[in-house]
């Protein structure tokens, strides 16, 4: 063997922007080093997150690197662009210096594989030209990439906008979707936007593989098609949960007000890293939580009237969110709630006993961190494909319960308290408690040696390692 073969295997994974993309590959990568050897550079591209993607980058082991692309010009791109269209331009424009990176990479390390993530997919000819393997990553579930195989096919049979539809969106193995419930960006026919998510969804095809950040047991209608083989379609390998490590120590104000609350009485609020409310909408939520009377622990962001993922390249909220509760609401609920401002150790959080309920924007990464640690859920989607994962955790997965809307989009505050009691107190909370523990046992199975999860990524590594010899 010569001297480069008997280097260790390197792995190029290029992340689209957002923490949530990041916490599931750095995981992944975590396991790649410790189980086969292997080493790592993410490239990140040169966005307003930087600076903490950096700083989470230096915390992953030594066999784990970054590598961050130059800014690319956005002067020309709409201030009211989509964030899919902001990434699909970032992606598009660092090209050249991503050729330039891999190039580096494969004269110095033995470069095997480009693994990108699901806006990062134009990488693919430079991993053509130089010989390498190309896989791509997607952070979020089985149902969006069934969506994104099928998309091509949508696009062709439908005309209008898929909100118009009479009937569900069919996809293979899922639970039929409502028209205004598919992801987003495909709303509207007529933004760049869609016209992205199509280009995107012809790449997919083009991948020498896709792994996914889930498992059988929570999509096994999808995972049965997806990981037979199809000609045309690469093979599918469905390796998570993919979960970001507990970091946070036991001295957070709000764990220490857990830690004196009742086993499994506290709902836990919260949106994710990018999701804010209206004004309007803000006020119905704290003041549904203050009717139910049940315990909660909230975190607060600053309301946008303008764009519900209006915090997602930035972690902090830029002003105090708490001006922004009913007068009184902070005083009336002592005691019985807990307010913190942007940012809560989320897994800890779920992890703890006393968390007996999850309000969440259905997030994927959140959505798993709930099943992994047994916590049911209230379903309250914002943007991209969370209304998609909501219906599913509702009629398939059967571990979450959904507000309803009024006719002007807004959930009151009487409809936010009885979901509130139902979830935490009622019969069908506690329906949705037994099945969520049932879950939490089949994704420790899915990720321990010899489960699907873990037997998946093996086959990915065998894969990579046979390439190499």
């Amino acid at each position: 063997m010569d001297a480069a073969g008997s280097r260790r295997l390197h792995l190029a994974i290029l992340p689209t922007p957002g923490m949530g993309h990041l916490f599931p590959l750095a995981e992944l990568s975590k396991l790649l080093v410790q189980r086969h050897n292997f080493t790592v550079t993410f490239i990140t591209f040169a966005v307003a997150d930087n600076k903490a993607t950096q700083t989470f980058l230096s915390t992953l082991p030594s066999s784990i690197t970054s590598i961050s692309l130059p800014s690319v010009p956005l002067d020309d791109v709409p201030s009211d662009a989509t964030i899919e269209t902001r990434m699909s331009i970032v992606s598009i424009r660092s090209l050249p210096a991503l050729r330039s990176v891999l190039l580096d990479l494969q004269s110095s390390t033995n470069l095997v594989a480009f693994l990108a993530d699901f806006f990062a997919t134009d990488g693919f000819q430079i991993a053509r030209d130089l010989g390498i393997l190309y896989y791509m990553f997607i952070p979020t579930n089985l149902q969006f990439l069934t969506l994104m195989l099928q998309l091509p096919a949508l696009d062709a049979a439908v005309t209008g906008p898929y909100q118009d539809l009479k009937e569900p969106i069919k996809l293979p193995g899922c639970v039929p979707i409502p028209g205004p419930e598919i992801v987003t960006p495909l709303l509207d026919r007529s933004n760049d936007a869609y016209k992205w998510m199509l280009h995107h969804a012809a790449l997919y095809r083009q991948a020498q593989g896709i792994l996914v950040n889930s498992f059988s047991a929570i999509e096994p209608g999808a995972a049965k098609l997806l990981t037979e083989e199809q000609e045309g379609r690469p093979p599918v390998y469905p390796v998570g949960p993919m979960i970001k490590a507990s970091s946070a120590s036991g001295a957070s104000p709000c764990l220490k007000w857990l830690d004196e609350q009742p086993q499994g009485s506290v709902l836990f609020v919260s949106f994710g890293s990018g999701g804010t409310l209206t004004k309007r909408q803000l006020k119905e939520l704290a003041l549904g939580l203050e009717a139910s009377k049940q315990r909660f622990l909230l975190v607060l962001r600053s309301p946008s009237d303008e764009d519900s993922s209006s915090t997602y390249f930035t972690a902090q909220t830029k002003e105090n969110p708490l001006v922004y509760l009913p007068e009184g609401f902070l005083e009336r609920t002592q005691g019985v709630g807990f307010v913190v401002p942007s940012w809560a150790p989320q897994i800890e959080v779920l992890a703890h006993s006393s968390t007996g309920g999850f309000l969440s924007h259905c997030g994927w990464n959140s959505t798993l961190e709930s099943v992994t640690h047994g916590v049911p859920m209230i379903a309250w989607p914002l943007f991209a494909e969370q209304a998609m994962n909501a219906v599913m955790l509702v009629e398939a997965v059967k571990i979450a319960i959904r507000p309803k809307k009024g006719d002007d989009g807004l959930i009151d505050s009487e409809e936010i308290s009885r979901v509130v009691k139902e979830l935490m107190e009622g019969e069908e909370g506690k329906v949705l408690r037994n099945r969520v523990k049932e879950l939490k046992e089949a994704t420790a199975v899915a990720v321990a040696e010899g489960g699907s999860s873990y037997k998946a990524l093996n086959e990915v590594a065998d894969k990579w390692k046979s390439f190499a010899l």
